[in-house]
Parts: C-alpha cells; sequence; structure tokens
C-alpha cells in the first residue's frame, strides 16, 4: 500500500516481504508514480530470492580513481611518497586523456587504451613512461574487479613494446676514474677556498668567504653506492644509528626485501668514519640544506650543495 504522512507531500509504501516490514519514501508527490515504485522495489526483491542480482552502476574511470583508487593509494603507501607519487602522476595522466577518463570501466576497449598510448608517444615521450602509466591503469583495472565495481573482466592491459632496459656495469677503470674525479672536484673546491682566503676581499675588506659545507660528498656518496649496493634512496636517507659494529642496517626501502644488513668493505668504512669526525653535526650521513634534511635526488647537483 501507499500513504501519506502527517505534514508530508510524499507518498511512502509499506509491505510485508518474507515476515519483514519494508516501508520507504517514494520521494515523490505523485500517488501513481509512489504506486510503481513500490511494484519496482517488491519485484527487485522477488529477483533477489532467486539469485537474480541487481546490475552494478558501474562508474568511469575518473569516478573510481577519485573517488577509490586515490584515496586507497594514499592510505596503502602513506609511508611511501615515491610510491604514492608514482600511481598519482599515473592517473593524472590517464585522466587527461579524456576518451577512456570518461567512460565507464566496462566500456573501455583494447582500442581505448591503444589510442591513450599513441596519443602519449606523440607527446614524445619515452616508452618506458608510457609503459609505467599503463601499469598504473593495469592496477586500477585489476582492483576494480575485486572489489566488484564490474560484472565482466576488463580488457587486458598490454605494455607497448620495444621498451629500452639499461643494464651496465662499471668496469674497475671506469670506476677508479670516477672516483678520481669526483675527488679532484673535492680538491678543486678546497682551493677555491684557499684562494679565496688569500684575495683582497678577505686580507683587505674583512669579506670572509664562505667555507665550503661538504667537499667531498659526491666522492664519498659514489664510493657507498658502489661499494654496499645500495639503491640511491636508501644511500641518501642513511642515518649514523644504521651504521655500527662495521656493518649498515637498511631498515626499509621499495619492497619488504629492501630490510637487510649489508658489511662495510674497508674503502666504505674509511669514507663512513671521515664523516662522523667532520664538523657537520646531522642525524644523517649525507646532510643536506632540504626541507628532509638529507640529500635528495631533485637537490640537483651535490656539487653546488656541496660547495
Amino acid at each position: 500500500m501507499v500513504y501519506k504522512q502527517k505534514k508530508s507531500s510524499y507518498w511512502w509504501y509499506k509491505f510485508t516481504w518474507n515476515g519483514k516490514l519494508v516501508r520507504e519514501s517514494t520521494k515523490q508527490a505523485n500517488r501513481r508514480v509512489a504506486e510503481q515504485m513500490e511494484s519496482a522495489k517488491r519485484t527487485q526483491l522477488a529477483k533477489r530470492e532467486v539469485g537474480i542480482k541487481d546490475p552494478v552502476a558501474v562508474p568511469t574511470l575518473e569516478d573510481f580513481a577519485e573517488k577509490q583508487f586515490i584515496p586507497f593509494a594514499e592510505k596503502q603507501f602513506a609511508t611511501r611518497p615515491k610510491t604514492l607519487a608514482f600511481y598519482k602522476n599515473g592517473v593524472a595522466n590517464l585522466l587527461a586523456y579524456k576518451p577512456i577518463a570518461r567512460v565507464p570501466l566496462d566500456a573501455i576497449t583494447t582500442g581505448n587504451i591503444a589510442g591513450f598510448s599513441a596519443a602519449r608517444k606523440q607527446s614524445n615521450l619515452a616508452t618506458a613512461t608510457v609503459n609505467r602509466e599503463l601499469q598504473v591503469l593495469r592496477r586500477m583495472f585489476r582492483l576494480a574487479q575485486e572489489w566488484g565495481k564490474v560484472e565482466r573482466l576488463l580488457p587486458r592491459v598490454s605494455m607497448v613494446p620495444k621498451e629500452n632496459h639499461r643494464e651496465r656495469v662499471l668496469t674497475e677503470d671506469e670506476e677508479d676514474r670516477y672516483l678520481k674525479a669526483a675527488t679532484a672536484i673535492g680538491d678543486g673546491i678546497q682551493e677555491a677556498y684557499q684562494r679565496a682566503l688569500e684575495g683582497i676581499r678577505a686580507t683587505q675588506r674583512g669579506e670572509k668567504p664562505a667555507k665550503p659545507r661538504d667537499p667531498y660528498m659526491l666522492r664519498d656518496v659514489a664510493t657507498v653506492l658502489i661499494d654496499c649496493a645500495l639503491r640511491p634512496e636508501e644511500c641518501f636517507r642513511l642515518r649514523w644509528d644504521q651504521v655500527r659494529d662495521g656493518e649498515m642496517h637498511i631498515l626499509h626501502g621499495k619492497t619488504d626485501n629492501a630490510r637487510r644488513v649489508i658489511p662495510l668493505s674497508d674503502r666504505a668504512a674509511s669514507v663512513i668514519e671521515s664523516r662522523r669526525q667532520g664538523e657537520l653535526a646531522s642525524p644523517w650521513v649525507f646532510p643536506a640544506p632540504t626541507m628532509t634534511g638529507h640529500i635528495e635526488k631533485s637537490s640537483g647537483s651535490l656539487l653546488r650543495r656541496s660547495s
């Protein structure tokens, strides 16, 4: 039956189904429409009893990304800012391509995906960059299926072929020449400082030159990276409490397997010890005037920050 409550212009419906009272407002002022809604509700309940589910309202890629995927990534990777930035950047580039951004997930075809790849390649992006964005789309598709946002399998996301893979190991000669060059840079910074101390500005005008902050940082970082096989981010975030008893204790990193203990080579131990005795008081082995307090990949040049 349908009825109106006191002081309400809307019709409600009320009936009993399998011993349970069903009562809802139709939010309609037209009785005929309200009766149709009651009938539709009874039909819906009957279908559920025989296992017929209501069709899933499939979100567009844009809605799924903004309302579910990004919040999930922010929670999942709260302690891994680089990974979170990777997903957010990938999502932003996917949503900038309107032929897939505003399309329901189950309406996206392999042709749409190929169109996105082609458009990104036309922007002179490297194949590797396009493939990283496709990996984000692949992850979104998998989660949409796991979370029941679609009723059928979504299209396969294939990577663009012919991606360049860089695998190169320095020879002993290249390593030696690089470290010598890095040492020469530090020597040059020191010599320039000494010349400044003896120059006219310092001796006659009383303008004291700024002392180099860390002239041999490039050499020290390169030595630790080579001898200890660290990832750059692990080296940048290295703290003094992680270096003890001739070992380096890596507590976190890109994956769960990043947690490990690395014995220091004699050369790396010498570099670490010389920095420990230096004048820079900091919890970081490689401090720098950045927001984090340590050197960063995005800091530009280690040389500029060392001089």
